[in-house]
């Protein structure tokens, strides 16, 4: 079965056998299975499973947050939208309708479809903020999504985006795209931390004596990312810049695939 065509385990239009079923005055001729019934005294129709195509959104995060890279690595904003890609060609060759968050790409099957896709991830926003928080406007209730982001913004919108998709009856995953400086705090001295965007900036001393707080927050806030996506049916992955993208390619396209 190719991926998106989940089958509904009802009789209609498909390509995997269902069952055999007594044939009625009303069936035609040509639904018979002629083999089925020549070992039977009655006549069988051979049933197929009724598939459809699931819908999935993406929204990636693209806020200035996700711009911070460390020296020699991609940017969290980059690795993000080639995770993005990558599911979103594997999903519609698979048949999915597949679409960005928002009023710019609702969700179409097709290859055409890859190139709106790549164009609106690749789009700049000419007022950017700090830290990014989901978009779900146009997620087709029902479906699948994927957030991508740092989450290091305030979780309280997350938690609203993620109830509120919970609420139409949609799952699906959320990747947090993280640089190896941000999980390891690789700081010491006297140090100037800065947004992305200019708009926070903290200057200390003693950067090494910040380093247990700051892990203790970051553990804090993966945990309640964690609380989040279990809450509402959805999955949660952290993953770093530093490492390959297979990995977690993969682990998006099992949770985006994977039904309820």
């Amino acid at each position: 079965m190719l991926l998106g065509e989940h089958g509904r385990r009802r009789p209609g239009m498909g390509e995997e056998f269902w069952q055999y079923r007594p044939a009625m005055a009303s069936d035609e001729a040509r639904l018979i299975d002629w083999r089925r019934s020549a070992r039977s005294d009655t006549h069988f129709i051979r049933e197929k499973e009724w598939q459809a195509a699931q819908t999935v959104s993406i929204w990636v995060d693209g806020a200035q947050s996700m711009d911070f890279a460390s020296p020699g690595l991609p940017s969290k904003a980059d690795r993000g939208r080639l995770l993005s890609m990558a599911v979103a060609i594997l999903l519609l060759r698979g048949g999915e309708r597949v679409g960005l968050t928002g009023q710019t790409v609702p969700p179409r099957r097709g290859d055409v479809q890859l190139l709106r896709i790549a164009q609106g991830l690749l789009t700049d926003n000419a007022a950017r903020e700090d830290f990014g928080a989901p978009d779900i406007r146009g997620i087709v209730p029902k479906s699948r999504a994927l957030f991508v982001s740092d989450f290091m913004g305030p979780l309280v919108e997350v938690e609203q985006a993620l109830t509120e998709a919970a609420d139409m009856g949609v799952k699906g995953a959320l990747l947090q795209v993280l640089d190896p400086a941000e999980e390891a705090f690789p700081f010491d001295g006297r140090t100037v931390f800065e947004s992305m965007g200019g708009g926070l900036r903290h200057e200390t001393l003693e950067a090494g004596g910040l380093r247990r707080r700051y892990l203790d927050r970051l553990a804090e806030r993966k945990a309640r990312l964690d609380d989040l996506a279990r809450l509402t049916g959805w999955q949660v992955l952290c993953h770093h810049t530093g490492s390959g993208a297979q990995a977690a390619l993969l682990w998006l396209y099992g949770a985006l695939e994977r039904r309820r």
